[in-house]
C-alpha cells in the first residue's frame, strides 16, 4: 500500500513539473518568437495595452509652454542681410570679385501689414535686408527707419494677413517669471528656449552714442540666447511681446547664463516715432546725473540711499525750467519709483519733446514735485518731420494715381517726371518710367522711395515700367 503511494506521488509530481515546464517554455519562446507582430512598436503596444496613463505627467498651467511657442513662432522672422558693393553693380566684373558679406539675425512681426521690429545693429550698414518666414517665405524689406541710442530698427515688407506677436506689458513683469525667448541662432530657425526674468532695468554698457543719448535698460533673464537670436522675441506665457533680445553676457562670444532685452514699453515708442516721423523723437530733461549709493549718500549728507543724483543742468533745459538744481536727488518720473539712472532714462525715453511729465525729487532734504515740459537735443519743444525730396541728383519724381498704377497691373509706384544730365539718364533711364522696385524693395511712393534711398549706397538696380507697359531695368551707381 506504502509502495503504491509513493509510487503515485512520484507520478504526480512528475506531471506537474511538465505541465510547469511546458507552461514556462511557451512563456520564454513567445517572448522571442511571437510571430503575431510586425514591428518592435506594434509589440510595445501589446505589452502595454493594461498600463494606465501616470498623473504624475500632468504639467501644471505656470509651467505649460506648448501654446506660447506655437503661437510664437509664426511671428519670428529670420533677417538675412549683405554687406559690401551690395545686391547690384553696374560692373559685372565687381559683382564677381566682390561678393557681399553676409550676416544674419532675428525680428518680431508687430502688424498683420508687415511691419517687422529688430535690433539696429542686425542691420546696420546693410546694402540688402532679405526676410524669411517661418513658412520659408522671403521678401525683401525697407528700412522705415533706425535709432541706435536704443538700437531698434523698423523694418516693413509688402504682405497682408501675417501672424503678428502681440504688445504685452513690460512694466508688469516681476523677477521669477517664467518667460520664452525666440529667434534663429547660429541659423537654426524657429529656436525656443525658456528662462525666468533674472532682473530689470539693467545696464551693461554696450550701446555708444555720440551725444551719450544710449538709452540701457535692459530685462535681464537666464533664457538661453545666442548669436541670431538678437532681435528676437521675449513673450511671457500668454505669448505676449515683452522685450526684444538684444544682447548676451559672455566672454567666449556665445551664452554663458544671462541675456538682455529692450523692454516693450520703450520699443513701442522708438516704432511709433520711427513710423510717423522717420527718426526717433528724444525728449530730454536736460541732466547730467549718477546713480545713488550708500558711498554717494554719505559722502555728500543725502537721506537717501537709492535714487539719481543731479549733477549737472543744462543752461535753458526742461530741468532748469522746472527747478530742479545740482545736487538733487530724482526719485519718482510720472508717479513711479526710479532708483538709477536706466529706470529714469527709460521713463523719460517714452515722451516726446513738448510732453509735460512729473517729476519727483529731494531738494535740501524737503520733497518737491516739479511739472517738465521736456525739450529736444537742440532744445526745442517741437518734434522734427524727415523732409520728403522729390529730387535726387539728376531726376526728379512725383506720386501716381492709384488707378494708373492698377492699370499698369503694379501695387506701388513712382512716376519719372524729369531727367538732367548725370548718373540716372546715362543709365538709360527716361522721362516717364514708373519706378516700382529698388534692389527687389517694392516702392509704394515718394515718401517710401526716400526711405529706401536714404540707406542705400553703391550701386542700385532700379525696376519699373512705362506707361505704354513696356518694362525697364537699370542699373544707376548711388
Amino acid at each position: 500500500m506504502k509502495r503504491s503511494l509513493f509510487i503515485f506521488i512520484i507520478v504526480l509530481t512528475a506531471c506537474v513539473g511538465g505541465i510547469v515546464g511546458s507552461l514556462f517554455t511557451m512563456r520564454f519562446l513567445s517572448v522571442y518568437l511571437d510571430p503575431t507582430y510586425e514591428s518592435i512598436e506594434a509589440r510595445q503596444k501589446l505589452v502595454l495595452a493594461g498600463f494606465k496613463p501616470d498623473s504624475i505627467v500632468r504639467i501644471p498651467a505656470e509651467l505649460n509652454f506648448l501654446a506660447p511657442a506655437k503661437q510664437v513662432t509664426q511671428g519670428v522672422v529670420h533677417i538675412q542681410t549683405a554687406y559690401g558693393p551690395g545686391e547690384f553693380s553696374i560692373n559685372p566684373l565687381q559683382n564677381y570679385l566682390e561678393a557681399p558679406t553676409r550676416s544674419s539675425g532675428s525680428g518680431v512681426i508687430i502688424s498683420d501689414n508687415g511691419f517687422i521690429v529688430t535690433n539696429n545693429h542686425v542691420i546696420e550698414d546693410a546694402n540688402s535686408i532679405e526676410i524669411v518666414m517661418n513658412n520659408n517665405q522671403r521678401y525683401f524689406a525697407k528700412l522705415i527707419g533706425a535709432d541706435p541710442t536704443t538700437d531698434l530698427a523698423l523694418l516693413k515688407i509688402r504682405a497682408k494677413d501675417l501672424p503678428f506677436i502681440r504688445y504685452g506689458n513690460s512694466d508688469g513683469i516681476t523677477p521669477g517669471e517664467w518667460v520664452l525667448a525666440v529667434g534663429n541662432p547660429f541659423d537654426l530657425n524657429s529656436t525656443v528656449t525658456a528662462g525666468i526674468v533674472s532682473a530689470k532695468a539693467r545696464n551693461i554698457g554696450i550701446l555708444r552714442d555720440k551725444n551719450n543719448l544710449q538709452i540701457e535698460s535692459f530685462i535681464q533673464t537666464d533664457a538661453a540666447v545666442n548669436p541670431g537670436n538678437s532681435g528676437g522675441a521675449l513673450v511671457n506665457l500668454k505669448g505676449e511681446l515683452i522685450g526684444v533680445n538684444t544682447a548676451i553676457a559672455t566672454s567666449s562670444g556665445s551664452y554663458q547664463g544671462y541675456s538682455f532685452a529692450i523692454p516693450v514699453s520703450l520699443v513701442k515708442k522708438v516704432v511709433d516715432d520711427l513710423l510717423e516721423f522717420g527718426q526717433v523723437q528724444r525728449g530730454l530733461l536736460g541732466i547730467q546725473i549718477t546713480d545713488v549709493d550708500a558711498r554717494v549718500a554719505e559722502d555728500l549728507g543725502l537721506q537717501v540711499n537709492q535714487g539719481v543724483l543731479v549733477t549737472r543742468v543744462t543752461e535753458g533745459s526742461a530741468a532748469e525750467e522746472s527747478g530742479i538744481a545740482v545736487g538733487d536727488v530724482i526719485i519718482g518720473i510720472e508717479g513711479h519709483v526710479v532708483n538709477s539712472v536706466s529706470e529714469l532714462q527709460e521713463w523719460v525715453a517714452r515722451n516726446r519733446p513738448g510732453a509735460k511729465i512729473k517729476v519727483s525729487y529731494l531738494h535740501e532734504g524737503k520733497m518737491l514735485d516739479a511739472s517738465a515740459r521736456l525739450k529736444n537735443s537742440d532744445g526745442n519743444e517741437t518734434v522734427e518731420k524727415r523732409d520728403v525730396r522729390y529730387e535726387f541728383g539728376g531726376v526728379s519724381v512725383e506720386d501716381i494715381e492709384y488707378k494708373k498704377l492698377v492699370g499698369l497691373q503694379l501695387e506701388g509706384g513712382v512716376r519719372v517726371k524729369d531727367v538732367s544730365p548725370g548718373k540716372w539718364k546715362d543709365a538709360g533711364l527716361r522721362e516717364g518710367f514708373i519706378i516700382a522696385y529698388v534692389d527687389k524693395i517694392p516702392v509704394d511712393n515718394v515718401e517710401d522711395l526716400n526711405s529706401i534711398l536714404d540707406f542705400k549706397k553703391g550701386g542700385i538696380l532700379i525696376e519699373g515700367r512705362y506707361e505704354d507697359g513696356s518694362k525697364g531695368t537699370y542699373g544707376v551707381e548711388w
